[in-house]
């Protein structure tokens, strides 16, 4: 079977405002495979977090295609990218999105929750990734209980909970102090390497940029290698 997570053709996509037409990506190429870290720099307005969209199927490309193990994101409907996107990739965001009213471990449980697992068993799995980023002693707090560093390690365990292919994280570290940063970087790495799932990151830190296998720079709608 294919260690090929993703695989990225010819992306492009253009916005339309009114008569004027933005191209934001322009023929981009890019290829994932399993356990693989891959880091996207890149100022701002270079197209980086729309490339991050289109890759987990939260926008829609303007020409070229996307498949996520095997899978083409441009033939699947609505609620098939939804399916895809529970079984095979996770997301982390500079801003958590944890849900307010529920539990640190409720929100971890929700993904699981959302296929059908029943919820003894999402229970279980949710407790065994709180454990595995140090918050098993937050589980019954709320996000609003918890501080911005304790929030992202619930973000990043309700991301691989599922045990995703691919966790693709925008600015993760974003609205974290240096310190706490350190620490989730290393546990992101950590997890990468002990589940074996693929890491991009949307990033401006560039000793996050260099922790990963592969670097690349967004620049006028186009991706390219960093030598």
């Amino acid at each position: 079977m294919s260690d090929l997570v993703l695989d990225v053709q010819g992306l492009s996509k253009t916005y339309q405002q009114g008569e004027l037409s933005v191209e934001v990506l322009r023929q981009v190429d890019f290829q994932v495979r399993k356990g693989e870290r891959h880091a996207i720099i890149g100022a701002s307005g270079a197209g980086k977090s729309t490339l991050l969209h289109l890759l987990g199927g939260l926008d829609r490309a303007t020409g070229g295609s996307v498949a996520v193990m095997g899978n083409a994101l441009e033939t699947l409907s609505e609620k098939k990218l939804g399916l895809l996107r529970n079984q095979h990739l996770g997301f982390i965001y500079q801003f958590h999105h944890l849900l307010a009213e529920f539990t640190a471990v409720e929100n971890i449980m929700m993904p699981l929750l959302i296929r059908r697992q029943s919820h003894a068993e999402a229970l279980e799995q949710a407790m065994k990734l709180l454990q595995q980023v140090g918050m098993e002693h937050r589980s019954t707090h709320k996000p609003g209980e918890l501080s911005g560093g304790e929030r992202q390690r619930i973000a990043l365990a309700r991301a691989l909970v599922t045990h995703p292919d691919c966790v693709l994280a925008d600015e993760p570290t974003g609205n974290l102090d240096e310190k706490t940063a350190a620490a989730m970087m290393d546990l992101m790495l950590s997890l990468n390497e002990s589940q074996n799932t693929a890491l991009i990151i949307v990033t401006h830190d560039m000793s996050i940029a260099s922790s990963m296998q592969f670097q690349w720079e967004m620049h006028d709608g186009k991706l390219a290698g960093v030598q």
